[in-house]
């Protein structure tokens, strides 16, 4: 109680003043009465004094506020001799005021309220304030009283204002619950429970019941009597399932849903701090595939929701953000606009995944929708909370590769069995004895010896140092609410001179203007640099190459400072070492974007709302690229190269819509939805470069500086979306819901003919434990049946492909470079709307208060008039043009579990596990023929994602040599099966060797709690999918010229003819290298995601602290991966293509990373 007291006199002389300007009649000056004189003995005896005065003096002389009305106490005097300055301030008051009809209130320790028993209108209202806590008033000085003040004093005098109620609240189960409101009745006095789920609150004296309440759990309302401590448990709201999650442009209660949504919340996604939204998002829900395929600092992840649904460049979900669409596509390096989202700044996620869910979005909700929510301002007052983490991230696995002694060994083996496989060169004299050119100083002794046998993964990576800082400051109320969120994050990555720094920054605001008027709005800046080594779809020499090739007896540099490379060595092939190429080859790229939208809220009339809104999306990316002058194969030949390109993508939209709630006779629910919505887009692009400088100072910063300039380049290209949508919610005795969906979009990228199309769903759904004959049935808790169908769209093609565009050519006459322009696209103005049909079936299902909860989903997608950049013949003229190839077909099942095992006293366990099947398949395409895409085939009936190669059958033995030469192979050759049994191993013999998609993944995750400690165990599993591990090209099929894996000490050898690995030879002898099924691995997988150990401590500490919340943790992520995979890992994909799924080519590892971390709040 003393301490409350202290608080709230802390604040106390800012509200007097507030009330002072609210109540005509009182003045600061008439309520404390700051220019009396001080009090001395002359004041007790004498004639009688003004009470005025009187009260104004006690003020002064006890350091205390006494607060009166004039009016009440104007011409009121006081007999002399009833004052005693040796006693308490309460007797004294007493002795004044009860001769004269006058009482005090104490309001708290150092403030007194005087009243009269007639009290006035402007007495009783104040009076009112006092008692609901919503006045109070303090002393300047702290309250030092004379001899005797502590003497006792009858209730009759003294009103006791507060008392302090503390205690707890917990779930059914038992568990704490932090955000409970906990309520004076029928006042706006009030708090919250901390994240223990204990509360404490000053309650006035006459104060007769609480009321607790939280979102899914029915309302509690418990007497206070005389006691001090109130602990509840709440039950759960199993009539309304309150749980509200956001649709498109609305929300709704998770009961009332007919279609497939997947929530995640932002406390869940801080058990996993990570760059992007898209790796938290990973195993989060149902049917969203998350693949985070690079290890470099922000990652790079693909989301697939239900598997793919085009053969085009855009099988990514639409993303949306506060209602604002993110348009912008063709980033650099396979970045997406969500990877510049600082997911700190997140308070909820929902996956949008089936046709009545996403069909409010028409033309670009067939690939799933990703709504994301930003933590708004405080409405409980002001908040400060401060999280940071720091981490440092290690290789998990190494490559084995060969050390010295081996590649040596395998060079002088190679070039011995030269004579067996190129007897002609073998005679010429073509191959030298390898150990004759091992003469040079700087890399062998006086006997051939190496003298370096560097570790060149050792070198080449490092451990990775992270920090991550969130600090956040809102405040406001029901009304007005104010939020600003700052963030920086700083990630080394694993691989040297690799590295990510991003600055954020937001501002949120809502405040509810009038009655009938709600404004509000929000806007964020982040600034992103970073330094990528790992270049999509690159097979040239890179850094992560060089890893895998560089040749182990060549150091990092040489003693004189002179970088060492493999041509160093002669015969060898490749570039420099990759410490070299990290250094001096710069691939920089600078992102700005900035994200804004405002609307406003107004209600028409009962139940009927108009909002409207402006949002705007930024993104400007510059990309500077510098090669140094020595760096060999990459940029020796030009004298170093600098490229800058600067890209602005550009997106507003405008959206109006109506939103209507009406309630007919109890048992009839409507809510309807009709909006227009109109969406620009643009994109500008400029390029320059330049070549031959003459030293490295400038980088990419002088282009003039390179007297070698080339042609510029730039770009422009823009569009427009014009829609019109509606919804009905229908609800029937809480019990039969029917949900009607339309949306007509028109885009300006078809033809005329085709604009416009019209995207249409329905959903149904029966709450079975609403009906009366399952009252009797207490173990079912919840049980809904839902069952949906809808048409959406994919438009996501580059603009103008309906209409034919006109380029430039260069051509060289007489030596000089002539340009020209021409045409340089075919028209095709039947180009149509890819449209995705789905069907969708779910059953929700809650067993004993839902201590176990499943959802199971299955569903049908057929996509129809898919869009490509077909290829046409060469004879056109041209390379592609845009149609509609077909149609394909994707079928799933989608299964979650959430079980409390068991809750029981301080500990708990509970469960989360789900499982997703996909099965993708082709149905048809245009004149049958076979698409191929980056690694893939698309064909008639197999899915997409399907690798394309020769079927690998080891080695040709000795035993075999005869029908060896009839394929002209020897013994020790890769042997290929002959498919079609023509006699000849050609392309016509290449099929379908596995698929880099998976057919199945999911998550299983458990959480245990024993008082303040939590622990998480999070695994990720995936199966059915293979990788084509590409990286084998180079590092096991061509040995002698470069390092390779110690897979080819494994080589085929007379003694050792049942192995995979041809017979070792130089590369100029012939040897076989083919995307085949010897390279398809299988990419299953089951990975330990995130290993967490946190605690959350005790409101004492905190308290004594003075924060409201603190809690630390310690996490390991990636702490264990299991797979028959030999590479880095198996989640890999290294090309841009839209199925390249499970490529792997010198890919970035993901690190083991170790993190701690703070949660603190104020």
């Amino acid at each position: 109680m003393k301490n409350s007291i202290q608080k709230v006199s802390k604040t106390g002389l800012l509200l007097s003043f507030l009330l002072l300007n609210l109540q005509p009649g009182w003045t600061q000056s008439d309520l404390l009465a700051g220019n009396a004189q001080p009090l001395n003995r002359r004041l007790f005896a004498g004639a009688p004094r003004q009470l005025k005065d009187v009260l104004t003096e006690l003020k002064t002389r006890y350091h205390v506020d006494i607060l009166f009305e004039v009016q009440a106490v104007e011409g009121v005097s006081v007999a002399a001799g009833t004052i005693r300055s040796d006693v308490s301030l309460e007797k004294n008051l007493s002795a004044i005021l009860r001769p004269i009809g006058f009482r005090y209130r104490k309001v708290n320790a150092s403030s007194y309220l005087i009243l009269h028993e007639k009290k006035s209108t402007k007495i009783a209202g104040l009076e009112a304030s006092l008692s609901l806590g919503q006045l109070v008033a303090q002393s300047s000085t702290p309250e030092k009283l004379p001899d005797g003040a502590g003497a006792a004093v009858t209730s009759a005098e003294v009103m006791a204002v507060e008392k302090t109620i503390s205690g707890s609240v917990k779930s059914e189960t038992g568990e704490p619950l932090p955000g409970v409101s906990v309520v004076v009745k029928n006042t706006t006095r009030g708090t919250s429970t901390d994240g223990e789920g204990n509360y404490k609150l000053n309650v006035p004296d006459d104060a007769a019941t609480l009321v607790f309440s939280f979102v899914g759990y029915l309302n509690q309302e418990v007497n206070i009597g005389n006691r001090t401590t109130i602990n509840v448990q709440l039950a759960p709201d199993q009539k309304t399932l309150n749980e509200v999650v956001v649709v498109g442009y609305g929300v709704q209660r998770k009961s009332d849903l007919t279609g497939a949504v997947g929530t995640v919340k932002a406390e869940v996604l801080q058990e996993r701090p990570a760059a992007s939204l898209n790796q938290g998002l990973s195993g989060r829900i149902t049917g969203v595939n998350v693949s985070v395929n690079s290890g470099r600092p922000g990652g790079r992840a693909n989301i697939r929701i239900r598997g793919n649904t085009s053969v085009s460049v855009a099988n990514n979900p639409l993303y949306v953000i506060d209602g604002v669409i993110l348009n912008a596509s063709g980033l650099t390096n396979g970045s997406t606009p969500i990877d510049y989202i600082n997911p700190n700044d997140i308070a909820s996620i929902e996956v949008l995944k089936d046709a009545s869910a996403t069909a409010i979005y028409g033309a670009r909700g067939a690939n799933g929708v990703i709504l994301v929510t930003t933590k708004r301002g405080s409405q409980t007052g002001g908040r400060v909370t401060y999280d940071t983490d720091l981490s440092v991230g290690v290789l998990p696995r190494k490559l084995e590769l060969l050390n010295s002694e081996e590649f040596l060994r395998v060079e002088d083996i190679a070039y011995q069995n030269a004579q067996k496989y190129d007897p002609v060169g073998w005679a010429g004299g073509k191959y030298k004895d390898p150990k004759t050119k091992r003469t040079n100083p700087l890399l062998f002794d006086a006997n051939g010896k190496p003298l370096y046998n560097t570790d060149w993964q050792d070198e080449a990576f490092q451990k990775a140092f992270t920090q991550n800082h969130q600090l956040s400051f809102s405040g406001g109320n029901a009304n007005d609410s104010y939020g600003v969120y700052l963030g920086y994050r700083n990630e080394n990555g694993l691989v040297k001179e690799s590295w990510l720094k991003r600055y954020s920054a937001r501002f949120v605001f809502d405040s509810q203007i009038k009655s009938w008027l709600k404004v509000g709005g929000s806007l964020s800046y982040n600034d992103q640099n970073e330094n990528q080594i790992d270049p999509l779809g690159a097979g040239g020499i890179i850094a992560m190459r060089q890893v895998l090739e560089a040749l182990p007896i060549i150091p990092v540099k040489y003693p004189d400072g002179r970088w060492g490379g493999n041509e160093d060595y002669p015969g060898m092939e490749g570039g420099g070492n990759p410490i070299n190429i990290l250094k001096e080859r710069l691939n920089y790229i600078k992102t700005q974007t900035l994200l804004g939208n405002v609307y406003a809220n107004l209600n028409l009339a009962k139940g009927l709302e108009l909002r409207t809104t402006v949002g705007a999306n930024i993104i400007n990316q510059r990309i500077d690229l510098y090669s140094g002058r020595t760096l060999n194969y990459i940029s020796r030949n030009q004298n170093g190269i600098a490229t800058v390109t600067n890209e602005r993508h550009n997106s507003w939209q405008f959206e109006n819509y109506l939103t209507y709630n009406r309630q007919f006779n109890n048992i009839h629910s409507f809510t309807g939805l009709l909006g227009l919505s109109w969406q620009h887009v643009d994109r500008f692009t400029a390029a320059a470069s330049t070549q031959n400088f003459q030293d490295d100072y400038f980088l990419f910063n002088n282009l003039g500086a390179g007297s070698n300039p080339q042609a510029p380049s730039s770009s422009a290209v823009a569009y427009g979306l014009n829609s019109y949508f509606g919804r009905i919610n229908y609800g029937l005795k809480d019990k039969y819901l029917l949900t009607l969906t339309g949306r007509i979009d028109g885009s300006s990228k078809f033809g005329s003919e085709n604009r416009y199309a019209f995207f249409p769903s329905a959903a149904l759904a029966w709450r079975v434990t609403e009906e009366d004959f399952m009252k009797d049935v207490p173990a079912i808790s919840n049980l809904k049946i839902r069952t949906s169908y809808g048409v959406t769209g994919n438009s996501e093609i580059t603009a103008y492909q309906a209409l034919a565009g006109m380029g430039n050519y260069s051509v060289i006459f007489g030596g000089t470079r002539a340009i020209g322009i021409g045409m340089g696209r075919l028209a095709n103005p039947d180009l149509r709307w890819e449209k995705t049909h789905q069907i969708d079936a779910g059953l929700e299902l809650g067993l004993f208060q839902n201590r176990i909860a499943v959802e199971v989903d299955l569903y049908r997608k057929l996509t129809t008039d898919m869009l490509l950049s077909a290829p046409v013949p060469y004879s056109s003229g041209y390379e592609t043009v845009s149609k509609n190839v077909g149609s394909m077909e994707n079928r799933g099942i989608e299964f979650a579990l959430n079980t409390v095992n068991l809750n029981a006293g301080d500990f708990s366990w509970n469960t989360t596990f789900n499982i997703s099947f996909n099965k993708n398949k082709v149905i048809a395409l245009t004149g049958g023929s076979d698409i191929f895409v980056g690694s893939t085939v698309v064909r008639e009936g197999e899915p997409v994602g399907s690798f394309f190669g020769f079927v690998h059958q080891g080695t040709w033995s000795t035993s075999e040599e005869s029908e060896a030469t009839k394929y002209l192979k020897r013994p020790g050759d890769v042997k290929y099966q002959d498919v079609n049994q023509d006699g000849v191993i050609n392309d016509k013999d290449r099929v379908i060797i596995g698929r880099g998609i998976p057919n199945m993944f999911g998550t299983f995750l458990n959480t245990f709690k024993y008082k303040n400690f939590d622990l998480t165990v999070d695994l990720q599993f995936m199966s059915g999918n293979d990788v084509l591990y590409r990286s084998e090209h180079s590092a096991e099929d061509r040995q002698g010229i470069a390092n390779s894996f110690k897979t080819v000490l494994n080589a085929w050898t007379p003694e050792n003819q049942n192995t995979p690995i041809a017979q070792l030879r130089p590369v100029s002898a012939g040897y076989n290298t083919n995307e085949d099924t010897h390279r398809v691995k299988d990419g299953s997988f089951l990975r330990g995601r995130n290993l967490l150990f946190a605690y959350t401590f005790p409101s004492e500490t905190v308290n004594k602290l003075k924060l409201n919340r603190l809690r630390a943790y310690a996490s390991v992520q990636n702490f264990f991966l299991s797979t028959k995979y030999p590479g880095y890992d198996p989640e890999v994909s290294t090309t841009g293509n839209a199925f390249d799924q499970g490529v792997a080519l010198y890919d970035y590892p993901k690190p083991r990373v170790f993190m701690v971390g703070l949660n603190i709040g104020l």
